[in-house]
């Protein structure tokens, strides 16, 4: 389909804008939303797909809007008999969440790709648009801290994100290949949406296929950013901390410096528009508005004003 609108996207603020965008458009069909896999890991023997299930539970309305990540009204049970065993759950899997790591993991093993089996799961949720895993091969993000290199969910879930971030390794990358529907995608592209994730473990991941940079470089369609910084804070996660550890500043203008070179625009939100100038100055447009979204009213209103700020960047 020609004339797409292209998300690039990553836990909890990526899904939301994701979402927004899929309530913006009149025809959702129109939207890709490419997914970081690198916090993808196994657990119980099942491959669990974090950023992947948040986007796609999003876009099927059955997130928890409480946690913005697993399925509303949710039970756990498993998770109770599992401690009864003698385990200690430290990730909170739901039992209608367990559904869909175990027809995952069973279809991943008789050798179907990610990419399909997410399709096929979108559909059946009802989701028209078009959900992307960045790649069909192994990715794993593993964080260097001041206690040796964990694993990203161990890091992210099991101690909190706590631990300083000396350093980020994406194990597999230079042998992964983005999926042919992200490239796909991007080629047709008329907008191309940063959404407010993590610049380094949601969005970063992505950037690191070989080809994608290329590809994103190469088309005609402009990039736009969302800050997921604001007021010098991270609206959720670590990105904050990590922006910190890794030596870049912790704010809107330290997220731009990041893509700068890469992004055509950046949406910032209205306590940081004193930031506006020095964004400018590195070459990219800048759109002062209100990216919190608290509701979905914020964020279907969020993007609309994002596609609209494309759109007038294309004809610059």
């Amino acid at each position: 389909m020609a004339g797409r609108i292209v998300a690039l996207a990553g836990g909890v603020g990526g899904a939301k804008l994701a979402h927004g965008l899929q309530l913006a458009l009149p025809d959702p069909r129109a939207l890709a939303v490419i997914v970081n896999t690198g916090d993808d890991f196994e657990l119980y023997g099942l491959h669990i797909s974090p950023d992947l299930d948040t986007v796609m539970y999003t876009l099927s309305d059955l997130a928890n809007p409480e946690t913005g990540w697993g399925i509303r009204d949710e039970t756990f049970a498993t998770l109770h008999m599992i401690a009864q065993y003698g385990e200690e759950p430290w990730f909170q899997l739901g039992d209608r969440d367990f559904a869909t790591h175990i027809l995952r993991t069973a279809a991943m093993r008789a050798g179907t790709p990610l990419s399909e089996i997410t399709g096929q799961m979108a559909r059946n949720l009802d989701i028209v648009a078009d959900l992307i895993p960045m790649t069909d091969d192994r990715v794993a993000t593993l964080i260097d801290t001041p206690d040796g290199r964990l694993d990203f969910q161990e890091y992210f879930v099991a101690r909190h994100h706590a631990d300083a971030v000396h350093g980020i390794i994406l194990d597999g990358i230079e042998s992964a290949t983005p999926t042919p529907a992200a490239l796909r995608a991007i080629a047709e592209a008329k907008a191309i949406v940063f959404c407010p994730s993590n610049p380094f473990v949601s969005i970063g991941p992505i950037l690191a296929l070989a080809g994608l940079r290329a590809a994103l470089d190469d088309a005609a369609a402009p990039v736009v950013v969302v800050s997921p910084i604001v007021g010098g804070e991270a609206l959720k996660g670590p990105a904050a901390t990590m922006m910190q550890g890794l030596g870049h500043e912790v704010s809107a203008l330290g997220v731009a410096r990041i893509y700068a070179g890469l992004a055509d625009g950046v949406v910032i939100d209205s306590v940081d528009r004193e930031l506006s100038d020095a964004i400018e100055a590195l070459g990219m447009r800048v759109l002062i508005t209100d990216t919190i979204m608290r509701n979905t009213n914020d964020r279907e209103q969020l993007a609309r004003e994002t596609l609209a700020f494309a759109q007038s960047l294309k004809t610059t």
